[in-house]
């Protein structure tokens, strides 16, 4: 019997024992306060290993609670991280990568940064120090070597533990009673067990218990002592007594062994001496791994390579090393104990003399010596926390203390660079020294340049950020790749790094990598490294990122230098790195075309050597198709021929990524292609008749993407073919093989030589015998992946078959399930309508969906209400006979307690509202509406919203004169609700009142619109857009009804405020109102505003005449002459946001009066705008460049150039720049019409450059 059995069974006996007494202890106090179970909040054992303490009793709880559930972990998991609230205040920290990643995606900090490799196209013979393809090739095959080894010494271990296991299981003969036995039998007996002893046994290494005591790594010259089965629970410890076979010496000698425990007061003995300690057994727990220095030369290393063992000196052990920094990346929690554990020491350091003498006073305090009889504490285990543990002590050094440190604000960083986290001193902690930099050499100058400027666009302020991103691009030649990446890679793999951080870094590599071109070719497998796992990351623009770095830095290095980079990846003994290099190679076929790289992979896929280059080989080529899409189609059969053999491979894992990568082709190719297949198709077909599990499912996938791209009468016999397999597949109770199931099943379905018929006699019993169940219904995938499936066969066979088998289910007591029946029925109805259903199916349908809306608990209620909606509006005037009775129910939840529900029965309104409309129910409207107009006092944002939204529906079926409520009660009510700020509420009311102001301004008197007016300067503000644009417009129609005075008298005040939104959507709502009122009622007050003398003011009435000409087009030619004097003011006001303003004015008013006479004082404006070309500020040159691209159109092309050609050729190169650059948007524009304005150039003797008939015009 084993320890745990063992333990298990006293541990039960003890529990029945203190049960059988309970009755003894029945009287309890304070139980009250304290809870009866006195162990409660302790721990009741110890770990023995780390796994025992993995185990988080959060989780265990949860599972335990859940049991009785079906759902993916997932969703179990979200109710633990919706509990995790930030600690520090209710903002939300900037997240940090490796908090979001899983275990897969963290093995890329296991990875090295590899040193720079020989660049081979380089004039030089490389040296002996500079690594070749041929040393990385062979470190991978020392590494695969290695790993071989590994695994078949674990292998040979299992067996030997497997055939212990027989020889113990060996049937025993039957013992007889001892009254039966002889007295020579019995002899025997003896004799058989006496040749059993321990002393006889060879020398052999014990397998150790769980309970024994430590191995003796001290022992010298002797065989590993046999192994001792005794109890140490039951012994009393003799300190007095030696008992060497169980001692532990003080200094190890083979590496990975832990040193001997001591006495909390003993004093700790040095390495290499065997004194061996006392009988009585200590706890390991409080020691230290063995150093480095005391190994025994030639001894097999255990620690770092036996896996299981103590981790090697760093980062999981309970006392960090000091290196354990330089070991390697660690998790954030690691490096935050260590810098906090470093804090604390610092902090409690004795105080020095001088220090103490700066903090008292020089008078009234005197020093005393200390008691002769003082001894300070030196024991290590008494301060175990405080001494870190040492990786190899003759290595170790005590490092220097710098008391000028100071510990609660941060040091300040010369040269005003930005501040630094806690987790870049390690990479930028040499910026703190305060050293002449005069005095370093050119190198280490270089390299803190680069770091400061890595630190500014790290940490910095946006413009510190823009700057050094500049300089680092400007001068990346000058700093060189070496210096550069050998800085930036790190900061990359560092643990705590987060995105907008990695955002940032990844954009140096970016713009560096354009810059240094050819020089990153050794450094191209560092880069690599560091990217690659972008490519997996789960954020979309993460990926996005990473595919642009490894595109350019392919076209960069070249493909030659990218395959020798990434080969040896290609059969890595790691997974993760195959996979990743598989996507950057796919990345570097798409930059640099398939053709380049068929070559090699046809090569790396039929590689005889290892499978995993096979493997990876023929990824590469489903990676390229996922990536670049139809553009396969040139290059589809050169592909499939080289993954074809795949299918017949030896190894399972490459026929299973085989058929996923022709999957991948064929979805890639379609519709077209099917020809490029015809060599694939008999092996596809024999593997799906003699594969089951994974391998299978793919063989599945890979048919189904390719019978699509079939003539209809080979589709339909390949899926009648494979559909009886698909249908002995539909029992499998693997989730994955579901999923490939559905998915073929919709593709064949959906194939044209497929019959309604036969899917409806073969395939729909199957079907949902075994996916209509409710288990579907609990994983998202799976219940996405069936309602597609079964929308597809319903485009098929009609809706009376699928709707007729699931309506029933709609009363189904699971709610994800009638979820999923619903959106079903919604999808199917919505698509094809509800012509084919009867009387019968009709009633149950209703009555069905009635139940499912009014059961409905989640929070997910779209679905229902989407559905309702959709089956009432398809029905149409079939569903009057209902209506009462689904009113009749809305008003009754509308009643409800719960806000969701009201919230839902309002929303079910306004979907019904046309439907209701069509069966000529107004009453029954006109009633919900008066019912609505009674819960307008909702203080819930969310349900006011929603029965804003029903009112608002119900106005616009009913119309304005019909009713009820009248609208002259209605909008008072809606005035003070406008002060609401919550978005929906915004939204819903604003829409609402503008419809009334469309439709219905004449039931509302004015004073009541002045009201809202003031109201609606407020929503102005809003974040939403869809807010803001609604007041604009609400404002066009409240002055079409009251006239523009008013209105404008109150949107001109508003011009006044400082918020520039607000001001923006002023001057939109004044250009509205001057088109809905015409220009004349609004153009004088505007013009007589601008003479306030405020900027904002100003600002505001040339940026309304901008959208007023924007906005009424021709009719502005009425008003051109009015404004012109109003814009040859701002034009040449000194300030640039006035011209800017002005110019796009000019612009609108040019466009608008094209061909419509007024040449003259767009003539007269040009020349007030020309001088603005010089203008610096990006805003003010696109503004003036478009205001001249206005007048192009306006005056011709010949206008504009006569002013172009005064500058053409101009001495100094910045004022032709600007010419050209107006001159070649003439150019773009108005080409032909130029040719008029060239000079006319005299004929030479052979060459005739006159056109005649240019000069001629009708």
């Amino acid at each position: 019997m084993d320890d745990d059995s063992e333990i298990q069974r006293l541990k039960e006996e003890r529990q029945k024992m203190e049960k059988d007494l309970a009755a003894l202890t029945s009287l309890t106090f304070d139980t009250d306060l304290y809870s009866s179970n006195k162990f409660e909040g302790y721990e009741q054992s110890i770990a023995v290993n780390e796994d025992d303490d993995n185990a988080d009793p959060a989780e265990n709880e949860i599972a335990r609670k859940m049991a009785s559930f079906t759902a993916p972990k997932q969703y179990f998991k979200e109710t633990l991280r919706s509990g995790e609230e930030d600690e520090m205040s209710g903002f939300k920290q900037p997240g940090k990568i490796i908090d979001r990643e899983d275990d897969y995606r963290r093995r890329r900090l296991n990875r090295i940064i590899s040193p720079e490799r020989n660049d081979p196209f380089q004039d030089k013979t490389p040296g002996p120090e500079v690594r070749t393809y041929v040393d990385v090739m062979k470190e991978e095959a020392l590494k695969r070597k290695e790993e071989e080894v590994r695994r078949e010494i674990a292998k040979r271990k299992k067996e030997e533990e497997e055939n212990k296991e027989k020889e113990k299981d060996v049937e025993k003969p039957k013992k007889r009673n001892r009254w039966d036995m002889s007295q020579d039998e019995n002899a025997g007996g003896a004799k058989k067990y006496k040749a059993a002893s321990d002393w006889d046994m060879p020398d052999s290494t014990p397998g150790i218990g769980r309970w024994d005591a430590t191995p003796t790594p001290g022992r010298i010259g002797e065989a590993t002592p046999s192994v001792s089965r005794k109890n140490r629970w039951d012994e009393t410890p003799t300190p007095g007594r030696l008992n060497d076979s169980e001692s532990t010496p003080a200094g190890g000698v083979t590496p990975g062994a832990t040193p001997a425990g001591m006495a909390w007061d003993a004093t700790p003995k040095l390495g290499g001496l065997a004194t061996p300690t006392p009988k009585r057994q200590r706890s390991r727990w409080d020691e230290t791994p063995a150093t480095m220095g005391s190994a025994t030369p030639g001894a097999t290393p255990a620690a770092a390579y036996t896996p299981g063992v103590t981790p090697f000196g760093a980062v999981d052990m309970a006392t960090p090393t000091p290196n354990a920094l330089m070991r390697g990346a660690m998790t954030p929690e690691q490096y935050n104990l260590l810098r906090w554990e470093k804090d604390i020491e610092d902090r409690n350091r004795p105080l020095t003399d001088e220090e103490l003498d700066s903090m008292f006073p020089e008078e009234g305090y005197k020093i005393l010596e200390p008691p002769a009889s003082y001894v300070p504490i030196r024991t290590p285990a008494r301060k175990l926390l405080a001494t870190p543990t040492p990786m190899g002590t003759p290595l170790y050094n005590i490092p220097e203390e710098n008391r000028g440190q100071q510990f609660d604000v941060p040091k300040e960083l010369p040269g005003g660079l930005p501040f630094m986290k806690p987790e870049d001193y390690q990479y930028f902690g040499s910026l703190l020294n305060e050293e002449n930099e005069e005095e370093l050499s050119p190198e280490e100058q270089k390299e803190r340049k680069i770091m400061k400027l890595l630190l500014k666009v790290k940490n910095g302020t946006p413009p510190q950020r823009k700057t050094a991103l500049r300089q680092l691009t400007d001068k990346a030649r000058e700093f060189g790749a070496g210096p550069m990446f050998n800085r930036i890679l790190p900061l990359l793999m560092q643990p705590t790094l987060e995105d907008q951080e990695r955002h940032l870094l990844v954009k140096v590599i970016d713009r560096v990598l354009y810059k240094l071109d050819e020089l990153v070719r050794p450094y191209v497998h560092k880069i690599l490294v560091v990217i690659e796992p972008l490519l997996i990351d789960e954020d979309y623009y993460a990926r996005v990122e990473g595919r642009e770095i490894i595109s350019n830095l392919s076209k960069a290095a070249g493909l030659a230098t990218m395959i020798a980079a990434m080969r040896p990846d290609i059969d890595n003994i790691d997974e993760y790195v195959r996979n990743t290099t598989a996507r950057a190679f796919s990345v570097v076929a798409s930059a640099l075309g398939i053709p380049a790289l068929l070559p090699f992979l046809k090569a790396v896929c039929q590689s005889k050597k290892s499978w995993q280059a096979r493997h990876t080989g023929i990824k590469i080529v489903q990676q390229i198709a996922i990536l670049i899409g139809c553009a396969v189609l040139p290059h589809l059969r050169s592909l499939v021929e080289i993954i074809e053999h795949g299918l017949n491979d030896e190894n399972q894992k490459v026929r299973t990524i085989t058929a996923l990568s022709l999957a991948a082709l064929a979805e890639a190719a379609a519709p077209y292609g099917i020809e490029s297949f015809d060599s694939v198709l008999k092996p596809l077909w024999k593997g799906i008749r003699s594969h089951r599990g994974k391998v299978l499912a793919a063989f599945l996938k890979s048919i189904g993407f390719i019978i699509p791209l079939m003539d209809a009468m080979y589709a339909s016999y390949y899926t009648k073919e494979v559909m009886v397999i698909l249908i002995r597949e539909f029992q499998s109770p693997d989730e994955e093989m579901k999923k490939i199931v559905l998915k073929v099943v919709k593709q064949c379905v959906s194939t044209e030589g497929v019959e309604a018929e036969y899917i409806r006699n073969d395939i729909l019993p199957e079907f949902f015998r075994n996916f209509w169940v409710r288990r579907m219904a609990l994983d998202r995938r799976n219940y996405k992946q069936l309602v597609e499936t079964t929308v597809e066969i319903a485009n098929k066979v009609g809706v009376a078959d699928i709707v007729g088998r699931i309506v029933e289910d709609l009363k189904d007591e699971s709610e994800p399930y009638r979820r999923m029946v619903m959106e079903t029925i919604e999808n199917v109805v919505a698509n094809l309508g509800a012509s084919d259903i009867d009387a019968r199916l009709e009633e149950l349908l209703i009555d069905g969906i009635l139940y499912a809306f009014q059961e409905q608990t989640s929070d997910d209620a779209n679905v229902m209400l989407n559905g309702f909606g959709a089956v009432v509006n398809s029905l149409g005037q079939r569903v009057k006979p209902y209506l009462p009775q689904i009113c009749g129910t809305i008003k009754w939840r509308l009643n409800n307690k719960s806000a969701k529900v009201r919230q839902q029965a309002a929303d079910l309104i306004s979907r019904i509202a046309v439907v209701m409309k069509q069966c000529g129910e107004e009453q029954l409207m006109g009633h919900l509406g008066v019912v609505l107009y009674e819960y307008l006092g909702e203080e819930y944002p969310e349900v006011l919203g929603s029965i804003l939204g029903a009112l608002k529906a119900i106005v616009n079926v009913i119309g304005m004169t019909k009713m009820t409520p009248p609208i002259k009660d209605l909008l008072p009510r809606l005035t003070p609700i406008l002060k609401n700020r919550h978005e929906k509420v915004q939204e819903n009311c604003i829409d609402l009142v503008g419809r009334i102001a469309d439709r219905g301004a004449e039931f509302v008197p004015a004073r009541e619109w002045m009201r809202i007016c003031f109201e609606l300067l407020e929503m102005l503000k809003a974040h939403k857009k869809g807010i803001r644009r609604a007041t604009v417009n609400t404002f066009g129609y409240i002055a079409k009804a009251i006239g523009p005075q008013d209105v404008l008298a109150t949107l001109l005040n508003n011009l006044k405020v400082q918020e520039r939104q607000n001001r923006v959507c002023t001057t939109v709502a004044i250009a509205i109102v001057a088109e809905t009122c015409s220009p004349f009622t609004v153009l004088p007050a505007l013009m007589n505003e601008y003479r306030v003398p405020e900027l904002n003011v100003q600002n505001g009435v040339l940026k309304s005449l901008s959208f007023l000409f924007e906005y009424i087009g021709e009719m502005g030619k009425d008003y051109i002459y009015a404004v012109t004097p109003l814009l040859e003011d701002a034009l040449m006001d000194r300030d640039l946001v006035h011209r800017q303003t002005a110019a796009s004015a000019v612009k609108h008013m040019a466009l608008g009066v094209a061909g419509l006479g007024c040449e003259d004082a767009l003539v007269h404006l040009l020349n007030y705008v020309w001088p603005n070309i010089f203008e610096t500020s990006p805003h003010v040159i696109n503004a003036v460049t478009e205001a001249i691209e206005g007048m192009r159109v306006a005056l011709g092309a010949a206008v504009v150039l006569n002013y172009c050609l005064q500058g053409l050729f101009h001495p100094a190169r910045k004022v032709r720049e600007v010419y050209w650059k107006i001159y070649n948007s003439l150019y773009i524009g108005a080409q032909d019409t130029l040719v008029a304005s060239y000079p006319v150039l005299e004929d030479e003797e052979n060459n005739v450059f006159s056109r005649p008939e240019l000069h001629m015009f009708v």
